[in-house]
């Protein structure tokens, strides 16, 4: 699942290719993105070629190859994990309110997908929801996110496992949360603050830790509970 960025991206190579037979150089996708500066480009191609979608080829400059474009999405698509966290054309539809059921139990909804490795951001609006416990939920907004990815393993999440996420726009260090990167990636990590900085640490040494300014990363929630099906 791709961002509108690495979507648009994608698709300038794919013509540019297409029409010329030459990938576009750096300052030429710069400019059809309206980003402002390179090193945007430089994490959109990175994230492309993690998730299969483009290659690099070695000791040749400007050398990309596009390996596939991304299937038809399926069903409806919501472009935030929470409302109001991403900048979209249209607002996205307000995830149901927690209902109560018998036997003190609240209904959380699941409103989507959250990566534990490579940040995703579309993720879909199913429309359907857990019961909790109400003393675990109550007095503040939840939502639930089903987990794609094993960058948290060493913390006990696993890729399947749905999150139980306390909405909130502050964290402490050693928090699990939902951070949206740049208003376009979210992903599921642990908060630390390293000086002025913000870094989302893996639970799983295959991951580098992502060291981010403080203007790029929002906190969307807080890890508060896990559910595994087994």
């Amino acid at each position: 699942m791709l961002t509108r960025k690495q979507h648009e991206l994608l698709r300038f190579i794919q013509d540019r290719l297409h029409e010329t037979g030459i990938p576009p150089s750096f300052d030429e996708m710069k400019e059809a993105l309206d980003l402002k500066s390179k090193s945007g480009i430089h994490r959109l191609i990175t994230a492309l070629e993690e998730r299969g979608f483009i290659r690099r080829l070695p000791n040749r400059a400007r050398a990309l190859e596009v390996i596939r474009m991304p299937e038809p999405p399926r069903g409806r698509f919501s472009p935030s994990v929470v409302e109001g966290g991403l900048v979209t054309k249209a607002k996205p539809p307000r995830p149901p309110a927690p209902t109560e059921e018998p036997g003190n139990a609240v209904m959380v909804p699941i409103v989507g997908r959250i990566a534990a490795g490579v940040p995703i951001s579309a993720v879909e609006n199913r429309g359907s929801s857990i019961p909790m416990p109400m003393e675990l939920v109550s007095g503040a907004e939840h939502f639930a996110l089903e987990v794609r990815g094993d960058s948290m393993v060493e913390a006990g999440i696993l890729d399947g496992d749905t999150v139980v996420i306390k909405k909130q726009d502050t964290a402490n260090t050693g928090d699990i949360i939902v951070a949206l990167i740049d208003d376009e990636e979210a992903t599921l990590k642990r908060f630390r603050r390293r000086g002025s900085s913000i870094a989302l640490e893996a639970a799983n040494p295959a991951y580098e830790t992502r060291v981010l300014g403080p203007d790029r990363v929002k906190i969307q929630g807080k890890l508060i509970s896990l559910i595994r099906r087994y």
